[in-house]
């Protein structure tokens, strides 16, 4: 793949794309596990399975679309240094492909970002500049730099290239469970569900549920509204899904053709399902994740007998926000 329209929203695109993105990244990424979810299974009546991207490198799901970004540009591309914007994890994962290919990376984050994540993130070898309330203002500036030094900017949704990456998760469910029949995930910039989502509809008949914190739904939204809004954002657990969405960002066409039912979550359904997943499958999940498990969990009864996957999409929690969930 070689340009952001390389993907097409028929089926076979993103199959196509998907599969390419697969071979490209193997070896740098982890195929990561699924775990049957008794606990979940028990509450709904469904059979439940959990995608443990929480234990992907990094420690979310972006190093698939980083990487697999990266590695469809040229070296001299690469030469003039990668530019990202992110409120943590792609911007950990920029950090960290950038250092595996040798190239420089400068990320810009909002002043609302984790420090934990900052950590991370120059412990890569990454530089990190601090502007802008949300992720959309850190976007703004990202690319005014990456323009005004001819760098190559690195988005961390609107992308094929790395909508293409997440959709790898999408395939790797398609081998490991089978007949998915519906699938939650956290909806954010819409690159994860747009790439895992429309795979698995290509291959078979998902049903594809978006989950989002009700302080910061802007593309939940911007799907109701049928155009993307500028809209304000709450503070929320799920600051890895929360922010913005770019102005005419190719995730909200697939998100709009790929996404069946949206649904919304509240900061207290949150923290119980960060809490729950840590209680029964003693693992620590970031408040992304936890908008996932709270919006199957919200979504009643309805799902009894059926194969249901949740995405469960990091493990990046800063301390101080899981000494409060806690």
């Amino acid at each position: 793949m070689n340009s952001d329209d390389a993907i097409t929203i028929d089926g076979a695109g993103f199959e196509a794309a998907c599969g390419e993105a697969a071979a490209r990244i193997s070896g740098h990424v982890r195929r990561t596990p699924v775990e049957y979810s008794h606990y979940l299974s028990a509450a709904s009546g469904a059979h439940v399975r959990l995608k443990l991207e929480n234990y992907q490198l990094t420690g979310s799901f972006k190093l698939r679309g980083a990487l697999n970004c990266l590695l469809t540009i040229s070296e001299e591309q690469r030469s003039r240094g990668i530019v990202a914007a992110s409120s943590g994890n792609h911007g950990m994962a920029v950090a960290c492909g950038a250092a595996r290919a040798g190239c420089t990376a400068t990320v810009f984050v909002p002043e609302s970002a984790a420090p934990s994540k900052l950590a991370v993130i120059r412990e890569y070898g990454a530089e990190v500049r601090v502007h802008g309330q949300d992720c959309v203002e850190s976007e703004l500036a990202a690319r005014s730099f990456a323009d005004d030094r001819d760098a190559f900017y690195l988005s961390p949704y609107n992308d094929a290239r790395v909508v293409a990456g997440q959709g790898t998760i999408g395939l790797e469910l398609a081998d490991q469970v089978g007949n998915v029949e519906a699938i939650f995930v956290a909806l954010g910039g819409g690159g994860l569900i747009s790439g895992t989502g429309g795979y698995l509809k290509a291959v078979g008949d998902t049903r594809v549920v978006a989950c989002s914190p009700r302080n910061s739904p802007v593309m939940h939204r911007s799907l109701e509204a049928g155009r993307i809004l500028d809209l304000p954002s709450l503070p929320t657990l799920s600051d890895g899904s929360a922010g913005g969405v770019e102005p005419g960002s190719i995730t909200f066409d697939f998100c709009r053709r790929i996404v069946d039912e949206s649904v919304l979550v509240e900061e207290t359904q949150i923290r119980d399902a960060m809490r729950g997943i840590l209680a029964h499958h003693h693992m620590l999940i970031e408040g992304a994740a936890g908008v996932a498990v709270a919006g199957f969990l919200a979504s009643g009864r309805g799902w009894e007998g059926r194969e249901i996957v949740i995405v469960l999409c990091g493990a990046n929690v800063d301390p101080d926000v899981l000494r409060t969930v806690l």
